[in-house]
């Protein structure tokens, strides 16, 4: 069909990102949901060159889910979606497969027709019960509602900013075709903030970085990082659920440029031995009416005595938060001391190795950095834990000296499988069917994988990471 014929949708990226700001701004300030559900639906009806409208959702583990829905039929159906929940790992038996998919109309993004398509727009949904009910194993669901709920207690608001780090390999698919080559190839040897303009590592980060930017993500820098092919490009602090969306909408734009560029991106914790793996530090701080409650002046490395509270209840219940954080088998090679790795249960301004690090702040930008987390760990599952335990979790009696105690992570899958399964606290944070299907499905990852790992990658852990893998692998067992 001649180009000519289609008159699909296509925005400049400045017009996108004006867009993308003013929607985030929209859900940042609390619009009403039926004035924003109203609003996006007047504009598809107008708008007659969007074809269709792609609606994601997150399983227990971490994966992301696209279904592309016509526009004319999301209109006349958008409160009776349906999907086979028996089909997504993690989620309902064959005998009780149906599930709803609500559209969360806050979450509603602009896409740049040169990486997307054309004539598409995208939206976040929640799973849903047969009933409507919040489906129990929808992390993103439950991070949204313990957001509100503190909103509506006393107005408090909690932000995250995300430093995801990736490798970039040669090859569309690299990680697939591991199966077969047995290594990864870079694209680039250069260092820390180093590479040329040109290079296919600095073109891949800039493409990205714009694709991000135009998504309303606020960016402030990107660069090449330590380990060779590797990169990360951070953006400005926001709500937590907003957070975890652009976590996996950042994975996503990566992956998706990459795969333009004849490349992969890859956020597999442990990629390569001998270099520095990935990490997902995650900065965490709360407000109430703008100001921000982990500043103090006066306060040890400038931390108020609520945010030191925050910090000493992560750390008190540090190992069993673990498989959380860091939930697959790869992810474990990262807690490597070697290599600048988070490994330490204990806070520190300064050491890497910490659990906890304090940044230099102010009063805006006053927070907490937690280093123990890997890229791939399920977003919403793992901001939803760090924040209610910082602030409803358990403290130790001896919490302050825990601090600076020489206490360590598990340093292997079974472990931390272990001390998850075995925690009240988690049992409690998240409850006991959720904690128990979560570790089954870790378990059962970890077992097509060798115990030992050894110093070289392994093919397993690479074909059976969740992110990697596909239900026809799973089905030869």
């Amino acid at each position: 069909m001649s180009a000519q014929l289609r008159d699909f949708l296509d925005i400049p990226y400045a017009e996108l990102e004006e867009l993308n700001l003013a929607a985030k701004a929209q859900r940042i300030g609390h619009v009403a949901p039926d004035v924003v559900r109203e609003e996006r639906l007047k504009y598809l009806t107008d708008e007659k060159r969007i074809k269709a409208v792609t609606v994601c959702f997150t399983d227990l583990e971490g994966r992301l889910h696209m279904l592309d829905y016509d526009k004319k039929f999301l209109l006349q159906s958008a409160d009776n979606l349906t999907f086979d929940g028996s089909s997504v790992r993690g989620f309902s038996r064959q005998a009780e497969s149906d599930l709803r998919l609500g559209i969360d109309w806050h979450a509603f993004y602009w896409l740049p027709a040169d990486f997307f398509g054309p004539g598409k727009v995208l939206v976040f949904g929640d799973v849903q019960e047969r009933d409507g009910a919040s489906y129990p194993a929808d992390m993103r669901a439950r991070l949204k509602a313990f957001s509100q709920e503190l909103w509506d207690r006393d107005g408090a608001v909690c932000h995250v900013a995300n430093e995801i780090e990736g490798f970039l390999f040669q090859g569309r698919d690299a990680e697939r075709a591991y199966y077969e080559k047995g290594h990864f190839e870079f694209v680039s040897t250069g260092g820390y903030y180093h590479s040329l303009p040109g290079d296919a590592l600095r073109i891949f980060i800039d493409t990205a970085a714009e694709v991000q930017r135009a998504m309303g993500f606020a960016n402030e820098k990107d660069h090449p990082e330590v380990a060779p092919s590797q990169f990360e490009m951070n953006y400005n602090y926001t709500e937590a659920a907003i957070g975890a969306d652009q976590i996996q909408l950042y994975k996503l734009i990566c992956r998706q440029v990459a795969s333009r560029l004849d490349m992969t991106a890859s956020f597999l914790p442990k990629p390569v031995t001998g270099v520095n793996g990935n990490g997902m530090h995650t900065n965490l701080s709360v407000a109430r009416k703008d100001k921000n409650l982990f500043w103090d002046p006066k306060g040890p490395e400038n931390l108020s005595k609520f945010a030191w509270n925050f910090v000493d209840r992560l750390l008190t219940s540090g190992d069993q938060l673990c498989l959380a954080l860091n939930s697959s088998v790869n992810s474990y090679r990262r807690l490597d001391p070697h290599f600048e790795a988070p490994n330490q249960i204990k806070a520190s301004p300064i050491d890497r190795g910490s659990m906890v690090r304090i940044p230099i702040g102010n009063a805006k930008s006053a927070r907490i950095e937690v280093r123990s987390i890997a890229p791939d760990a399920n977003p919403y599952m793992a901001i939803f834990t760090l924040l209610k335990t910082g602030l409803e979790g358990p403290l130790a009696k001896n919490a302050p000296t825990l601090r600076a105690q020489k206490r360590y992570l598990p340093d292997n899958i079974y472990d931390a499988v272990a001390k998850f399964s075995a925690s009240k606290y988690m049992r409690h944070a998240l409850g006991d069917d959720i904690v128990t299907k979560y570790a089954e499905l870790k378990l059962a990852a970890a077992e097509r994988c060798p115990k030992a790992l050894g110093t070289r990658i392994k093919r397993a852990e690479i074909m059976f990471h969740h992110e990697v893998t596909n239900q026809y692998l799973w089905t030869q067992f």
